[in-house]
């Protein structure tokens, strides 16, 4: 059977998700985590779907992208998939061509799992290697270490202070409480929660996204920040704690985040919270 690439559509994004989270495991190479699709469902459901690209062959779903940006896939395979060349070369062709309607024209950016081999056909076809990214990892096996500062769990009354803290802590932030309701309303937010940190006069200083994908699954931080003016005082910390924390109580095998490496602070802060760095990771590239 050939492979079919496929748009959902907002009635296929159950599937999507629900192959991702089964796609998720202790161990795996960062990839695409259905708390990726959760958190740009914050757009909305319409244009989450506009963004999901599926790959399948005999109705059973082998490969999932989501365009996180006009010029950025990232992807990923079912396991037993990551090394079908079939599969492979039909993912080169789709993101090389702009017709197909994956990626445009110009620079643009493929994000897969190390080890698959689309990243190994990407190179030979004289894509590049961009800058690295660090992945860590916390096992929740463990107890984690109280928070040691107020931490509450946002609902719907409280979104206006999530949105807040998100558009103070990442510079061109333009989340709004619309977003949080748009995002709150998608499937994958059925497992995630969003946390809050409170300084001692009551000032919400950070905030998390956290995602399960089912008990006995890594769980995924997207996204993490600390207002502005509250850094340096051990708010990220705090906050990466209480999301270890949330994604236990979710149950939740690891907790699993990814920053740039030259975000050195970051990479620190998570260390801090008990996470592990793993090997860096790279996106590949083509030039305009």
């Amino acid at each position: 059977m050939a492979i079919v690439l496929g748009k959902p559509g907002v009635d296929g994004l159950s599937e999507a998700v629900g192959v991702l989270r089964e796609w998720q495991y202790d161990g795996a190479p960062m990839q695409l985590h259905p708390g990726d699709l959760g958190w740009f469902w914050r757009s909305g459901a319409e244009a989450t779907a506009a963004a999901v690209r599926t790959w399948s062959r005999d109705g059973e779903i082998l490969a999932v992208g989501l365009l996180d940006g006009p010029g950025l896939l990232r992807l990923t395979t079912a396991p037993e998939a990551q090394r079908d060349e079939e599969l492979a070369r039909q993912l080169v062709d789709d993101v090389t061509e702009p017709e197909r309607g994956v990626l445009p024209a110009g620079r643009v950016n493929v994000d897969a799992p190390t080890g698959a081999l689309v990243q190994d056909l990407l190179l030979e076809d004289g894509w590049n290697t961009d800058e690295p990214w660090t992945p860590l990892r916390r096992d929740l096996t463990e107890p984690v270490q109280d928070p040691g500062v107020r931490i509450e769990v946002i609902g719907p009354e409280q979104a206006h202070v999530r949105a807040a803290v998100q558009r103070a802590s990442f510079d061109g932030s333009r989340f709004t409480d619309e977003g949080w309701h748009a995002m709150a309303a998608g499937s994958p937010y059925a497992d995630a929660r969003c946390l809050v940190a409170y300084d001692g006069q009551g000032s919400a200083v950070a905030a998390v996204t956290v995602w399960s994908a089912g008990p006995g699954r890594p769980g995924l931080l997207e996204p993490m920040g600390v207002h502005r003016e509250h850094r340096r005082l051990g708010y990220g910390r705090a906050i990466t704690l209480a999301a270890a924390a949330a994604l236990q109580e979710l149950g939740s095998s690891s907790a699993i985040v990814c920053t740039p490496s030259s975000n050195t602070g970051a990479v620190a802060t998570y260390r801090s919270a008990g996470f592990r760095q793993r090997p860096e990771i790279r996106d590949r590239y083509r030039d305009a």
